[in-house]
């Protein structure tokens, strides 16, 4: 799994062994997640591809460059899937509850990044959030806390 995205952080980015490249493809699992979140209503928004960029690079101390890459390799880890499991799986097995809440709060986020929720968002960021078993009352605090005061 995410073999191809192993070896370009293992080639290209790690820096830090004790950190390895498992790090790495938590990250990229989350930028899937945040790719599709961003094509969950059927149009790519300029505010929403800006946002996911951002919140890739920002998050994830990211050069532009390595952004980039992350990008490309997570859309085409997305092209290559049948269902989320791929990236929940591995986000579960290495992640805290902490991270997983994170997670949760970079989705709503990017959906809210447009300036409206669309009812597919909602039910991908419900569905994500039931795969890393984050409880409900964590998914909508963290719905309360990103939303904007005008939604």
């Amino acid at each position: 799994m995410l073999n191809a995205i192993k070896s370009f952080f293992e080639s290209n980015m790690l820096q830090d062994e004790s950190k390895g490249s498992t790090e790495h493809s938590l990250k990229l699992a989350t930028a899937a997640l945040m790719i599709e979140m961003m094509r969950m209503d059927d149009h790519i928004h300029d505010d929403e591809e800006l946002a996911m960029i951002s919140l890739v690079q920002d998050k994830f101390q990211l050069t532009d460059e390595e952004t980039n890459e992350i990008i490309s390799l997570a859309k085409l880890e997305l092209e290559n899937s049948t269902d989320y499991f791929q990236f929940t799986s591995l986000i579960n097995d290495q992640f805290s509850y902490a991270e997983k809440i994170h997670i949760i709060e970079l989705l709503w986020q990017l959906a809210y990044a447009d300036g409206a929720l669309d009812k597919d968002e909602e039910y991908l960021v419900r569905k994500i959030s039931e795969l890393l078993y984050v409880s409900h009352s964590d998914f909508i605090s963290t719905k309360l806390k990103v939303r904007p005061s005008n939604a």
